[in-house]
């Protein structure tokens, strides 16, 4: 049996960063412990995307500090020697950041941190600080969702862009952006990013929709993980940017199996990300990712992942139309009743 390890190329980069495959594990609350994190490095993944530090989370966090200090302030001197040990218990992001460096001492791969947050504002200093903290990248994810009638699109789009440019701003270290879907020309958006100093494009982030509970009547929450017919849009997107923006681009949810990389692979990307896949089998399942790449690209004569990346681009396949409406009614006509 021919050692596949040995003759194929799983290596790729992302944000200037040299992976030994394109498997990253996205961010989750399984990133939240160490141990976790160790068992993706051991199963194969190149990198991993920490679980989010939230611009709401520092805020309520920073005015209950505030809060404490004033109360505080009335109180005879000795209590003032117990202050660090308040600000410990109070600082969630001051977790955040050990975390950080945690991970980095227990770990050979990269750790990207991840802020999320929509408003400018004293929250960005954090990007410095993660970078401080032993962060090898940040992913800005910003999860905007504008309900304000007199809020045009032009204007969410400028949000965007003066947040990314006010991180990127901040830190030394590479900045990718995670993305939603939802622009009226997502070509436009990724460009101004790109110009704005992106290093890097996530896409597509998922928004979760609220559900209703009919006999509380209520609004509840409802999370459902992402299966591999979302892929589509993912690499719609991909495959049209590939070669029109500067930023790596980085395709995230619906990636459930090797062909599913493969296909993130073809399209332009430089890695895939998932998470929803690991919560249905299991950190192990990157293991089985790796192996079943490296079967695939050794049945079909691949000697290395970067052969393969923008194969399927809009700018490398012979019809391009395929990316664009004319496909639209070919699609239409294509299915026939049953």
């Amino acid at each position: 049996m021919i050692d596949l390890t040995k003759t194929i190329d799983l290596s790729t980069t992302y944000l200037g960063l040299k992976l030994k495959n394109p498997l990253v594990a996205s961010s989750s609350p399984m990133c939240q412990d160490v141990g976790n994190v160790r068992r993706m490095e051991d199963a194969g993944a190149s990198a991993v995307v920490l679980h989010s530090l939230f611009e709401e989370q520092i805020a309520i966090e920073e005015d209950e500090l505030d809060r404490a200090i004033q109360e505080s302030s009335g109180l005879y001197a000795e209590a003032t020697t117990q202050l660090p040990e308040m600000m410990g218990q109070v600082l969630g992001p001051d977790g955040y950041l050990k975390h950080i460096g945690q991970c980095k001492k227990a770990v050979g791969i990269p750790i990207v941190a991840s802020l999320n947050g929509t408003s400018l504002g004293g929250w960005v200093r954090y990007a410095r600080e993660m970078e401080q903290a032993g962060a090898d990248a940040l992913e800005l994810n910003i999860y905007y969702l504008p309900v304000d009638g007199d809020v045009s699109g032009e204007q969410v789009e400028q949000k965007y862009v003066d947040l990314v440019k006010e991180v990127v701003a901040q830190v030394k270290i590479p900045v990718a952006v995670k993305l939603g879907p939802y622009f009226s020309s997502m070509s436009n958006v990724a460009k101004k990013l790109d110009a704005a100093g992106a290093s890097g494009l996530v896409l597509f982030n998922r928004f979760y929709q609220p559900d209703y509970d009919l006999e509380e009547l209520e609004v509840v929450p409802n999370l459902i993980l992402s299966n591999p017919h979302e892929l589509l849009l993912r690499l719609h997107w991909i495959a049209v940017l590939y070669g029109n923006v500067k930023a790596d681009l980085a395709l995230t949810g619906g990636v459930h199996s090797a062909t599913d990389v493969v296909k993130a692979m073809m399209a332009g990307a430089r890695v895939a990300m998932m998470t929803s896949a690991l919560l249905k089998r299991g950190v192990s399942f990157l293991d089985t990712l790796c192996t079943e790449l490296l079967v695939w690209m050794g049945e079909h004569e691949y000697d290395s992942i970067r052969q393969m990346q923008g194969s399927m681009s809009r700018n490398a396949v012979p019809q391009p139309e395929a990316f664009e409406r004319a496909n639209y009614m070919k699609v239409l006509r294509s299915y026939s009743m049953r």
